[in-house]
């Protein structure tokens, strides 16, 4: 019996932090007085939500774009039931409270990449959803990989290429399965070599090689188009404040 998971943390509210000076070359904001305005230099690693993610959505907007269906009971991972509520005709039902939880500490980390000026690469194996994701590459300006993927391809990358490859800083899988039983071969070799993952996993996905797993349904066009959504705006954030940093700095 599926029973509901109750050992999880409670998602911090709270976006309150300490603000000092520095010397070091870091976003800067201008906090006026009476008197003076000072100058306070701020570093993003310091922040729960420097990017204000936790904006970007809400669990009723899961809710709508269908997130919280899984598969069907007999296909369950037992690593994924940590992340269940229940189950309903025989159908898997993420509890989408820890849903947005995880889904927020992603793109908090996506964003932080984009700042950093960090090469982010979309995965996904399901034709279906493969214009809308490599759309959603080319607008945030990054890269997208939608075909088989060949293993080696991070791990021999210097000799396949013939040169030294710069390897992605960050892979964002919206399905972790080349089909319903093998996972994606891109998500053993990142592991491999250390590149950190964010994936959409469903109920029959293990998600103990992602770095950051977005419990959820990885199929269905609505849930994939908010999946989209959600990581363009945590790119175009982090790059965003990367331009006006480089600006000011200048």
């Amino acid at each position: 019996m599926l029973t509901r998971y109750l050992g999880r943390c409670p998602v911090k509210n709270s976006l309150a932090c300490v603000k000092k000076l520095s010397t070091a070359a870091q976003p800067e904001s201008i906090e006026k007085s009476n008197e003076d305005a000072v100058v306070v230099k701020k570093n993003p690693l310091e922040h729960p939500d420097y990017f204000q993610v936790h904006n970007l959505f809400t669990v009723k907007d899961l809710f709508d774009a269908r997130v919280h269906y899984g598969h069907k009971e007999g296909s369950l991972n037992e690593n994924m039931i940590q992340y269940l509520y229940g189950s309903r005709q025989g159908h898997l039902i993420f509890d989408l409270d820890i849903t947005a939880e995880h889904l927020r500490k992603a793109l908090n980390f996506t964003a932080h990449i984009a700042y950093r000026g960090g090469i982010i690469c979309f995965f996904n194996r399901n034709a279906l959803n493969a214009q809308l994701v490599e759309k959603t590459a080319q607008e945030s300006g990054e890269y997208a990989h939608t075909r088989f993927w060949r293993g080696g391809i991070f791990t021999n990358a210097n000799h396949q290429f013939g040169a030294v490859t710069r390897l992605p800083d960050l892979c964002i899988f919206l399905n972790t399965q080349n089909n319903i039983l093998n996972q994606h071969t891109a998500v053993r070799d990142s592991a491999k070599m250390l590149i950190p993952t964010i994936g959409i996993v469903d109920t029959n996905c293990n998600p103990n090689l992602i770095t950051y797993p977005v419990p959820g349904n990885d199929d269905t066009p609505i849930a994939i188009e908010l999946y989209c959504k959600l990581f363009k705006a945590a790119i175009l954030r982090g790059k965003e404040v990367r331009r006006k940093f480089i600006q000011e700095s200048e």
